[in-house]
């Protein structure tokens, strides 16, 4: 074990832990908008949009996260009308093409999340809230929403970390985050061992924060089950 190296590397590899957690968070951020317009649109009664949604699910469900990142990178370019599009000066940069696969993928997950939660509301609670005169739209924002949210944040929290290791396959597509400069790092070295052990222990230490942060909005989101205890 070369403890010399490893220590020489680290700074290195947590200089990659920017863009990491850039692609982590765009891709959370914006697929939390994609899942919950899908998880609405799911739930709308409309056939037209549920067939579509339930489809867009279907795919990037039941597909690789790699081939989808190769068909954004290397598939939308060879398309001339995406090519002449107002879209084509971010589509043809590598770190714009890894959040949109990743978005796409984690709304995907997200939907099924939040429609499931939504579906799992009790009955009574939305009864009671439309007896006291709420609409429907109010009755969504003041009961259904924040119950909902709050039933799925153990498995949303399973997604983030899910993100937070899938974000390594952008090095696929000459991305230099943590997993890429690692690579780069053992093409110089040939310390594979010692390089992927640091990147590893730096994802690591991501997901404990990541799990950490899930377990204090659900003690946050709680306060009855913390006044019981």
């Amino acid at each position: 074990m070369d403890w010399e190296l490893m220590w020489d590397s680290l700074p290195r590899l947590l200089g990659a832990m920017p863009l990491t957690l850039l692609l982590v968070f765009a891709s959370l951020l914006f697929g939390a908008g994609v899942a919950f317009a899908t998880a609405l649109l799911r739930l709308s009664g409309n056939r037209v949009a549920e067939t579509l949604t339930a489809a867009y699910v279907f795919v990037f469900r039941g597909t690789p996260l790699l081939v989808q990142i190769f068909l954004i990178y290397y598939g939308l370019g060879q398309f001339e009308t995406v090519r002449d599009s107002f879209l084509w000066p971010m589509l043809r940069e590598p770190m714009w093409c890894a959040i949109l696969a990743l978005t796409l993928n984690t709304g995907a997950y997200t939907s099924e999340i939040l429609r499931g939660a939504i579906l799992s509301v009790p009955l009574g609670q939305v009864e009671a809230a439309r007896a006291c005169g709420m609409s429907r739209v109010l009755t969504f924002r003041r009961i259904v929403l924040p119950v909902a949210i709050r039933q799925m944040l153990p498995a949303y929290g399973n997604e983030m970390i899910l993100m937070v290791k899938a974000s390594s396959l952008a090095s696929t597509i000459t991305m230099l985050e943590i997993t890429g400069l690692a690579r780069k790092i053992i093409s110089q070295s040939f310390a594979v061992f010692e390089i992927f052990i640091l990147a590893g222990a730096i994802y690591l230490l991501l997901n404990f924060l990541a799990s950490r942060f899930i377990k204090y909005t659900e003690w946050r989101l709680t306060p009855y089950l913390r006044a019981r205890a």
